[in-house]
């Protein structure tokens, strides 16, 4: 499902999920810069999303969640090297998750943090949606 997300294709994002937990880990490159020479602030975002949504979908078993928000710090700039986004659930009802995440450089320094509340759509995860259970 991941890999099949046409931004992905642009992105090149590597993932590993467990159960609720989600590692997300995209290169930075120069194309992703803003203006001042440091990765814009929706890649950030997308890492974030990314670990906290996989974190959550690691534990539905047949609906595609839903970011219905996201609250997100930006702590440090990142230029080069690798950013790693760690998601984890950290709250579960019948309605809504919690997740959060954070996301370090290839120092290990963290450069990034945010949560969010998901919600499970109506929307069924099936090969349509490039979903594929290994």
């Amino acid at each position: 499902m991941y890999a099949s997300a046409p931004t992905n294709k642009y992105h090149a994002p590597t993932m590993r999920v467990s159960e609720g937990r989600a590692e997300v880990t995209i290169p930075v490159r120069p194309d992703f810069f803003h203006a001042a020479g440091a990765a814009h602030g929706y890649l950030y975002f997308k890492a974030l999303d990314d670990a906290a949504f996989f974190a959550v979908n690691s534990l539905l078993e047949n609906a595609f969640a839903l970011t219905v928000s996201f609250n997100l710090y930006l702590t440090r700039p990142i230029s080069e090297g690798k950013m790693k986004a760690v998601g984890r659930v950290v709250h579960r009802s019948r309605r809504f998750f919690i997740a959060e995440a954070e996301v370090v450089d290839s120092d290990g320094r963290e450069i990034a943090r945010g949560s969010g509340t998901f919600v499970p759509s109506t929307i069924p995860l099936s090969p349509e949606v490039g979903y594929a259970h290994d």
